[in-house]
């Protein structure tokens, strides 16, 4: 690796450091496709995961979490914006110079169906990772796969098997043994529970508890169930259209929320209490989200926020502490 093109970045606390992350996509119009427009995925975002730590990201279908994580792990090059892991500058690495870095951080992906190869047996989509990083061969490879099958709560008998013959629960496992297979530090999981039943997130998400707790492992954990993250996350980001809004603790997110969005969605939480959800006030949200060719001007939300103001629409708010790390962009805050 280039030892000049690296930058260290002062806190070394951080496992992950994201300084203003931009992803725009390129979108050509007009009859000769001369035109050309950017989709604002991501847009200006910064935020920290400490080494140990699991942050949530959540936000509506569209806001940019996936877009956020494929960034980071460099599957999207990003636009603009600083990208930190472990205290180097990893967004303008080349692939070489990233390879030694990429069995440091894996993805697990939100489709358990899409992302494994139906022509692979379960032993080579898990040993596949060895082999690329030349990390054991032979026997020594046989028994890494099995052993992170049974970590994963699979025998080892289902190496010799193929996708099709698992269920989704089952091929998720499979997907986060293939992120284990290289004892990565920092995992992106990617909606991993989103397309699973309701019975089997309930186990994927204790199992990821326990397996970071045992192989110290930080995670990036991006889902649209609240309840769910707040149970595995440290602290939560939500985001909406492309930018983050708010950021704090689990618990301090659903007990003092702070700006307009974020206790809207809290409240279209289900309540299991009838008495309790019958007294309970909803916050609706008019109209649709912007597009995110030409999101308005000043704060993102405020074409659909019933606190708005002209400052609002003429002037983007900035990320600002409330109060003990918590951090929200509201004018009204």
């Amino acid at each position: 690796m280039n030892k000049t093109s690296l930058r260290f970045y002062k806190n070394k606390n951080n496992l992950l450091e994201i300084k203003d992350l931009k992803k725009y996509f390129p979108i050509k119009k007009g009859f000769l496709a001369n035109k050309i427009q950017y989709v604002k995925a991501v847009d200006n975002i910064s935020f920290h995961i400490k080494k140990g730590e699991t942050l949530g990201l959540v936000g509506e279908s569209g806001c940019g979490k996936s877009t956020t994580g494929r960034t980071i792990i460099r599957l999207y090059e990003p636009t603009d914006g600083k990208i930190f892991f472990d205290g180097v500058d990893i967004s303008n690495l080349s692939e070489k110079e990233l390879q030694p870095i990429r069995n440091k951080i894996q993805m697990i992906f939100q489709d358990p169906y899409a992302c494994l190869n139906s022509r692979m047996t379960v032993g080579d989509i898990i040993g596949e990772a060895l082999d690329i990083h030349n990390l054991a061969s032979g026997k020594q490879r046989t028994e890494i796969i099995h052993d992170l099958l049974s970590k994963v709560g699979l025998n080892p008998d289902h190496a010799i098997r193929y996708p099709h013959e698992f269920s989704g629960g089952q091929r998720q496992r499979i997907g986060i043994a293939r992120a284990l297979a290289v004892k990565p530090e920092f995992i992106i999981c990617d909606e991993p529970i989103s397309a699973l039943d309701v019975s089997i997130q309930a186990q994927v998400v204790n199992m990821l508890g326990d397996l970071q707790e045992e192989l110290g492992l930080t995670y990036l954990f991006i889902a649209h169930d609240l309840s769910m993250v707040r149970y595995i996350s440290d602290r939560i980001g939500v985001m909406y259209l492309g930018q983050l809004v708010e950021i704090a603790g689990s618990d301090e997110i659903f007990e003092n929320p702070a700006h307009p969005y974020t206790k809207a969605l809290l409240s279209a939480i289900p309540i299991p209490d009838p008495d309790q959800s019958k007294i309970r006030k909803r916050i609706l949200l008019e109209g649709d989200v912007p597009s995110p060719i030409n999101p308005p001007n000043g704060c993102r939300f405020c074409t659909r926020c019933a606190y708005a103001t002209k400052k609002c629409s003429e002037i983007e708010p900035v990320m600002k502490d409330i109060g003990s790390g918590h951090m929200a962009s509201c004018h009204l805050l």
